[in-house]
């Protein structure tokens, strides 16, 4: 499955962090991918020095209009997944997606326009109670995944979690693979 993600506006200086935190999760949780409208560079820088120290390719792309983005993939045969409180239940479209093979997934930071409930193929509520889009992203791509995600290589990187019941156990490699 072909993942890709989309963040829609930003409130300035306050959502540098929750921003991060989405793509932080879209890398790490399956995506190849984010598309960033009115975003503060730095956000790339970070996410930039992940990939070197952690591993991956994710990629991060500055985008003038979320539109012509969604138009664009949905020319390209991917499914407009818009992440929302008020959509259908995770629970009803998680067997759909699964079967899905092509993704963009839109995450809103302040309200989102109308029309992008309209262009989305999906209209998708995580839950019924106020919660974060981070946490809603995490929970959708784990469910549309089940679990597999967990399963991919990073390579490339100078460091790698080994998991264990206690302690921490991190591979660090100076010469990168």
């Amino acid at each position: 499955m072909e993942i890709e993600v989309v963040r829609i506006g930003q409130r300035i200086v306050r959502d540098d962090r929750v921003t991060t935190h989405v793509a932080l999760v879209a890398r790490a949780f399956g995506a190849s991918k984010i598309f960033m409208t009115e975003v503060n560079p730095e956000i790339r820088d970070t996410i930039e020095k992940i990939n070197k120290t952690w591993g991956g390719k994710f990629l991060v792309e500055f985008i003038d209009s979320w539109r012509s983005i969604v138009k664009m993939k949905k020319e390209e045969k991917f499914k407009i997944v818009h992440l929302t409180m008020y959509g259908e239940s995770i629970n009803a479209a998680q067997k759909e997606l699964e079967n899905e093979e092509k993704l963009l997934i839109v995450v809103g930071a302040e309200k989102v326009p109308r029309e992008i409930y309209e262009l989305s193929d999906y209209n998708v509520g995580v839950g019924s109670q106020p919660h974060s889009e981070i946490s809603a992203l995490a929970v959708l791509l784990d469910r549309i995944q089940r679990g597999e995600q967990f399963k991919a290589d990073f390579s490339g990187g100078t460091r790698k979690i080994i998991p264990t019941k206690k302690g921490k156990n991190v591979l660090v490699n100076e010469t990168r693979d």
